[in-house]
C-alpha cells in the first residue's frame, strides 16, 4: 500500500552535502507533496512537517554521517511518532474478555472478526464469535461460513433483535463452555447515524468491552479519519484495525487516523487470507515505507510458517544429497506461506528497487515456480523422488507431458542439479565449522580433502587462503 510513498521518500532523502536552510526546504517542499499525494489529512502534514523543519534545521554533520542518513533518522522517528510509536497489545481482562468490533458496512469488520479468531487460537486462546449484526441480510449467515472455516464457534439467537440480549447470552454460552475470549461483530451501516450509536453505546455501557475496535478500510482515504474521529468521540475507542493493507490504496488513512484520534493501530489486514491479520508494529512499518526491510516480520513469519520437523528432514536429505524434486515441491508451498515473492522483497533491507521492478522480480519468480510444478507434475513418482533416474528419453517424454521445449526442460534439470550441489556444499561447510570450536582448525586435516572434491579444487583453496589470513 504504501509503495507510491516509500518510492517518493527514499528518492527524496537521499541527498548530500551540509543540510543548510535552502536544501532543507526543497525536501521538505518535496515530502509534504508526497504525503499529500498519499492522501494524508492536511493537519497531519502540517504537523508533521514542522516537527521535521524544527529537529533537522540548522543540524550539525555528525563525522562519518551524511545529511541524507541524518535526514532519513529525523523522518523515520517523526513517522513513528505518527504512527503511535509503539506497538499497543490487545487487552485481554476479563472472563470471558469482550472484544467489540465497531466500523461502516463494508469496512471488512466480519472477515476480520473472524481472522482475528483465527489468531487468537494461534496464540493458545479459545474465542467465541458472538453474531450481533441483526439487520444486515446474510450477516449471520456469513459469520457461520467463516467460523465453519477457522472452526471458531458462533454464537445467534435466532429471530432474535435485541442485541444486549444477544451478548448476555453469549457471556453466559461462554462461562459454561469454557470460552475465555468474545468477539462481537457489532452491525455496520453505510454512515455514522444515531440509531447505530445508541446500540453500540447501549453495549459498551452495559457490558464494558475490555476492547472496542473500530475497523477502517485502508482504501477509504480522507474519510476514514471522519469516520474514526465520530467513532471515537461517542465510544471512546481502545485502537484501530486496518483493512486491506495490501492494497494498491495511497496509505494516507494509515498515517492519518492514529494521529487524528490519539487511539493506537492495533491489528492489520494484510491479505484475503483469514490467517493475514497481524499485531501493528510502528516502528516495522516506518522501515518498510524507508526501504529499510523488516527482518523481525521476517523471522517471526519463518518461525509461524515452517515445520520444525519438516525442516529438519529437509536439512538431514541436503547432507546426504537425498534431496528430490518431491522435497523441492514441499519447500515451494512453505514458502507460498510467506505470502507473494513482493512482499518479502519489501521485508529485506537494502533492496533499493523501485515497485514496478519489484513488481517484475515477483511475477517472473513466481511464474518460474509454477513452470517448475508443471514440469515436476509430468514426472512419475520414480522420478520425482528419484532425479538420478533422469535421462534424455525421460526428459523428452516430460517435456511432451508437460507442453515445453526439451531445452527448457533441460534448464530446469541442470538448475534444480546446481541446487542440490549448493545445498549439499553448504551442509558439508555447516559440518566443518562445527568442529571448529575449539579454535582455528588445522588447515590441513584430512576431512578437507574431500569437502574439495565436492565443491571444486579453486573454490576450497581460495577459502583457506582467505582463513590463513585470519589466521
Amino acid at each position: 500500500m504504501f509503495d507510491s510513498l516509500s518510492e517518493r521518500l527514499q528518492n527524496i532523502i537521499h541527498g548530500s552535502g551540509e543540510l543548510t536552510q535552502d536544501n532543507m526546504q526543497d525536501a521538505l517542499r518535496e515530502i509534504r507533496r508526497a504525503l499529500l499525494e498519499a492522501d494524508v489529512n492536511l493537519r497531519v502534514v502540517k504537523s508533521f512537517i514542522s516537527n521535521v523543519k524544527d529537529k533537522a534545521e540548522g543540524e550539525k554533520i555528525v563525522e562519518g554521517v551524511n545529511s541524507s542518513q541524518q535526514l532519513v533518522k529525523i523522518v523515520h522517528d517523526e513517522l513513528v511518532s505518527l504512527l503511535g510509536k509503539e506497538q499497543k497489545p490487545l487487552d485481554f481482562s476479563g472472563n470471558p474478555n469482550l472484544i467489540m468490533m465497531l466500523g461502516l458496512q463494508g469496512s471488512g469488520k466480519t472477515t476480520s472478526s473472524a481472522k482475528l479468531a483465527v489468531k487468537l487460537k494461534k496464540e493458545g486462546r479459545n474465542p467465541l464469535l458472538a453474531a450481533c449484526d441483526v439487520y444486515r441480510p446474510a450477516a449471520i449467515t456469513q459469520l457461520k461460513t467463516l467460523g465453519k472455516e477457522t472452526e471458531t464457534e458462533v454464537f445467534t439467537i435466532p429471530d432474535c433483535k435485541d442485541v444486549t440480549k444477544i451478548v448476555s447470552g453469549a457471556i453466559d454460552y461462554a462461562k459454561e463452555k469454557g470460552f475465555n475470549t468474545i468477539i462481537l461483530d457489532t452491525a455496520g451501516r453505510l454512515q455514522i447515524d444515531t440509531e447505530m450509536m445508541s446500540e453500540l453505546l447501549l453495549i459498551d455501557r452495559i457490558f464494558k468491552p475490555a476492547e472496542k475496535l473500530l475497523v477502517i478500510d485502508a482504501m477509504t482515504g480522507q474519510e476514514a479519519v471522519n469516520v474514526a474521529e465520530n467513532f471515537d468521540a461517542q465510544l471512546n475507542l481502545t485502537g484501530l484495525v486496518l483493512t486491506k493493507l495490501d492494497g494498491d490504496s495511497r496509505g494516507g488513512a494509515a498515517l492519518s487516523v492514529a494521529y487524528c484520534t490519539g487511539k493506537p493501530i492495533k491489528l492489520t489486514g494484510t491479505g484475503e487470507k483469514l490467517n493475514a491479520l497481524e499485531d501493528f508494529y510502528p516502528e516495522r512499518m516506518v522501515s518498510r515505507i524507508l526501504g529499510m526491510g523488516d527482518i523481525v516480520s521476517l523471522v517471526e513469519r519463518a518461525q509461524e510458517v515452517f515445520d520444525e520437523k519438516q525442516a529438519r528432514e529437509l536439512e538431514e536429505k541436503m547432507s546426504k544429497n537425498n534431496f528430490s524434486y518431491n522435497d523441492f515441491i514441499k519447500m515451494q508451498k512453505q514458502m507460498k506461506m510467506f505470502g507473494s515473492m513482493d512482499q518479502l522483497l519489501g521485508m529485506l533491507p537494502g533492496m533499493n528497487i523501485s515497485k514496478n521492478d519489484r513488481e517484475l522480480i515477483s511475477h517472473e519468480g513466481e511464474k518460474q515456480f509454477k513452470k517448475m510444478e508443471v514440469f515436476i507434475s509430468s514426472m512419475t513418482p520414480e522420478e520425482r523422488s528419484n532425479p538420478d533416474l533422469m535421462n534424455s528419453s525421460r526428459k523428452k517424454r516430460i517435456a511432451k507431458g508437460c507442453g515445453m521445449e526439451l531445452s527448457e526442460v533441460n534448464t530446469f534439470v541442470k538448475q534444480f542439479e546446481q541446487m542440490r550441489t549448493m545445498m549439499k556444499g553448504m551442509s558439508d561447510m555447516k559440518g566443518m565449522f562445527s568442529k571448529f570450536k575449539g579454535g582455528m582448525p588445522d588447515l590441513n586435516m584430512g576431512g578437507l580433502g574431500g569437502f574439495k572434491g565436492k565443491l571444486g579444487k579453486h573454490a576450497v583453496n581460495k577459502a583457506v587462503k582467505m582463513m590463513r589470513r585470519f589466521k
